[in-house]
Order: C-alpha cells, then structure tokens, then sequence
C-alpha cells in the first residue's frame, strides 16, 4: 500500500495513473487492475478495524478462490480511476465483492468480481467468527485515495 498516495474521501478509492502503471502502448496494463482491487478490499476490511495482519497473527486468513474481470475501456497515464467496491455476499466462509473502476469522466473501465474463502494458519476452511461477520456486513465505509494531486 503506498500511503503517501493515499487520502480519505467518501465511498470509493480514487487511483491516480502513473506512468509505472502503463505498458508500452501507454495504457493501463491489465494486471495493475486487480492491485487496485486488492487495495479496495483491504481499505474495505481496515476500515472496519479488521486489519489483516492482526486477523492472520489470530489464525485468521482469506484466499482468492475465484476473481473474474471485464476490461471496457482502456485508462491512460494521468486517469483518474474510481474503484467502487461492495460485498454482495457474506457467509461463515465466504465473502464475494463486486467491483466497478470508471474514469473521470464516468467511462465504466473495468467491472470484476473476487470470491475470498476465509482460512486458517494452514490454508484450511475457516468459519468466519460472528463479530467479523458482522463487520464485513457493514456496507457503509470510506476509503483511503491515492494522491491525486498533481
């Protein structure tokens, strides 16, 4: 997480693109989207004071089981992207987000889904405990931004 990158505004995590996050045809690569993603859900999680280091020090831990994705447009060196993240789903053993990252003008860029299944120390099945559940339920949240300043 780069921090300094980084500020509190309303429901959603703002990404400035950097030139780092393109590729040689100068649009995002398709990879640094699902590092976006991965921020989004561990803001989601953080803001709700379950910090994932501490949950995996208790023995408590997540996978991806399963991320799909859906490129619509192409984001570019200077973009602004909106990752808007919600769970649609939380279960004793699973959590499933639902993600849409536009641009600054409203362009939907990308939509994708991630299944985690909570496990323990030795990537095994976990039950997620009542109190977690319960947070991760919690739909209202803000989320850290990256910097977007010039």
């Amino acid at each position: 997480m780069r921090d300094n990158q980084k500020k509190r505004e309303g429901e959603t995590m703002l990404v400035r693109i950097y030139y780092h996050d393109t590729d040689c045809g100068g649009v995002v690569y398709y990879a640094n989207y699902l590092k976006y993603l991965e921020e989004a859900r561990s803001e989601y999680f953080e803001d709700r004071g379950l910090i994932i280091k501490d949950l995996r020090n208790e023995g408590i831990g997540f996978v991806v089981a399963r991320q799909e994705i859906d490129y619509k447009s192409p984001s570019f060196y200077g973009d602004i992207l909106e990752v808007k993240a919600r769970i649609t789903e939380a279960s004793f053993t699973k959590v499933n987000f639902e993600y849409a990252i536009v641009n600054q003008n409203g362009r939907l860029i990308a939509a994708a889904k991630t299944v985690l299944v909570f496990v323990d120390k030795d990537l095994k099945p976990k039950r997620i405990p009542e109190d977690i559940l319960k947070k991760l339920r919690d739909n209202k949240w803000k989320i850290k931004r990256k910097d977007t300043q010039g």
